[in-house]
């Protein structure tokens, strides 16, 4: 009767064994499923990812089609968009004075580009915006107004749809072997 504990004391034993063994083991078979994919390492100086289509990068200002409304602010959550204007009694409208964003404090929402009577505030597919004096973020209507380089068109520049589907044209050259190979 004193060996009945023991013995149940073993076969728990060996029953957490053996669960511990199935984890360890399980653990082994995702990290060997993982050694034959791609790596997804960027080099970012020189491999740029490709933006998605409605990707909320930089806004660029149309000076010419902004009519101040100031809708753009009113949206704002934070009022960020600073809009100056006068108005002109010859023609009884609103003359544009200037126009300025601090991408510092911006949160990329979108909601003066979607709300944007004119359509003079569309977004671009340009996110490197860092700089060593976030003093350098204030941007006035001349920088808003300066187009972006497209990473598609820039030729210094890999971009990763390019350099992943040649990695793949590689692979399935140098894996692709007829029975003749062998």
């Amino acid at each position: 009767m004193n060996m009945f504990p023991v013995v149940t004391g073993f076969m728990s034993y060996g029953q957490q064994t053996i669960r511990a063994t199935r984890y360890i083991a399980q653990s082994f078979i995702t990290t060997l499923s993982h050694t034959n994919r791609l790596p997804i390492t960027i080099h970012y100086p020189y491999e740029k990812s490709i933006t998605p289509e409605r990707f909320r990068g930089r806004i660029h200002f149309e000076f010419d089609k902004c009519i101040a409304c100031e809708v753009c602010v009113r949206v704002c959550p934070i009022d960020l968009p600073v809009v100056d204007w006068r108005f002109e009694k010859d023609i009884k409208r609103k003359q544009l004075l200037n126009y300025g964003i601090d991408f510092g404090v911006c949160i990329f929402c979108g909601n003066c580009v979607e709300y944007c009577p004119t359509s003079c505030l569309p977004m671009t597919e340009e996110y490197e915006l860092s700089t060593y004096d976030r003093h350098e973020l204030n941007y006035n209507q001349i920088a808003l107004s300066r187009l972006p380089v497209s990473i598609m068109g820039d030729y210094t520049i890999q971009t990763i749809r390019n350099s992943s589907e040649s990695k793949i044209n590689k692979e399935k050259s140098s894996n692709s072997r007829t029975i003749t190979d062998y």
